[in-house]
């Protein structure tokens, strides 16, 4: 049995959270370290969505680095190394025109185009280097070492490069879902059949928990719901009425690992509508949000990410809004935006949202700024 074919094999092992249709091909570009790092992210119960992401960044990596060095990756990768691979990735297309040395190799290119590992007929958008980069990061520690990924020289090379391509960072949804396009969509499953209910569950968890992934959504079971005591709807008036109450357990998210313990809070119309759900479905244990067949049949599966995505754009094309303007992620943007525009405290709306980066979260913030400040309106 050559190589390859035992490498093929030991990726069956765990072929139900990798893409089955690039098998052989991941057993032609990972090493055996390779396979045994994602066997153990397998074991530590990491999400099938990021194992997928991180399998398929993994095997980018590996083939750029044997055409561009004629190695394998090394663990940890040197500075060097991380820079050149900012600079195959992100380069000037005007410079390009006189040099056509600048930027990845002819032959680099070529090979990878030829592997259909490379499609962009550019330079790479910012945010999918961003995102190999953190990938090549988190692999490097699962392997128990450290990583240069921190490192000034890298750090600045990033962001001169980015500016170099002229792209302009794009966000995941074009259009924010915030407050006034919630009670769009709500409106458009305000109806009582089980396809409504369980929208309007979706909808209103989501935002209300601080704008969840959709993986966060698919992946969320009535285990990781708990429930509290209910809160006065007017904490200075004991006779206000009393409003349910939910912690809903994240475990591990794109940004926090089981072992921190990430919560979210919701209160109010968001639990009523979950528990209105649950109870409509017969659901007691188990994924929480699932599909539903042509006669109303609740699956025992839950719902995949991408499902999630299409639901929000089938209630968006029943509320009279573009689909094509918005995304899932729409509902993550629209809960910062929406909290900017409510005066909420930066750091209060991140304790919900669970972000981590304070520039990315604060630039919800600025945008609302600079639309109610006087700069922008001295010609109106």
């Amino acid at each position: 049995m050559s190589v390859v074919d035992r490498r093929a094999q030991e990726l069956d092992t765990f072929a139900a959270v990798l893409p089955i249709e690039r098998r052989d091909e991941l057993a032609e570009l990972l090493t055996d370290q390779d396979i045994e790092t994602l066997r153990h992210l397998v074991n530590e119960g990491m999400g099938a969505n990021t194992l997928r992401a991180l399998t398929s960044d993994l095997a980018y990596l590996q083939a750029w680095c044997r055409l561009a060095t004629g190695s394998p990756l090394p663990w940890p990768a040197p500075v060097s190394l991380l820079l050149k691979f900012v600079a195959h990735h992100l380069w000037d297309p005007v410079k390009r025109q006189d040099d056509p040395t600048h930027g990845m190799p002819p032959e680099v290119e070529s090979s990878l185009r030829s592997q259909g590992l490379l499609k962009a007929a550019g330079p790479h958008a910012p945010s999918t280097v961003r995102r190999r980069l953190t990938s090549w990061s988190i692999l490097t520690r699962w392997r128990g070492l450290g990583g240069f990924f921190s490192e000034p020289s890298l750090k600045s090379a990033l962001r001169l490069a980015v500016r170099a391509t002229g792209r302009p960072r794009q966000r995941k949804s074009k259009a924010a879902v915030t407050g006034d396009v919630l009670a769009r969509l709500l409106a458009s499953c305000a109806g009582s059949g089980l396809a409504e209910v369980r929208d309007r569950a979706i909808l209103l968890t989501a935002f209300a928990s601080g704008g969840r992934r959709r993986s966060e959504l698919a992946n969320l079971r009535v285990e990781d719901l708990v429930d509290e005591e209910p809160v006065r709807a007017d904490p200075q008036d004991a006779a206000s009425s009393a409003l349910p109450c939910l912690v809903i357990r994240l475990g591990r998210t794109k940004t926090t690992v089981a072992d921190d313990d990430a919560q979210s809070l919701i209160i109010g119309r968001p639990v009523t509508a979950l528990k209105q759900w649950l109870a409509a479905a017969k659901i007691t244990s188990g994924p929480v949000f699932r599909p539903i067949d042509q006669w109303g049949n609740v699956d025992h599966r839950p719902l995949t990410p991408q499902s999630i995505n299409l639901i929000l754009k089938s209630r968006c094309a029943k509320a009279g809004l573009d689909p094509a303007k918005f995304s899932a992620h729409g509902l993550r943007s629209g809960y910062l935006t929406e909290a900017a525009n409510r005066g909420i405290p930066l750091q209060e709306a991140m304790q919900q949202s669970q972000h981590k980066s304070v520039t990315q979260a604060a630039s919800y913030y600025n945008e609302e700024d600079r639309k109610r400040g006087k700069a922008a309106w001295l010609i109106v």
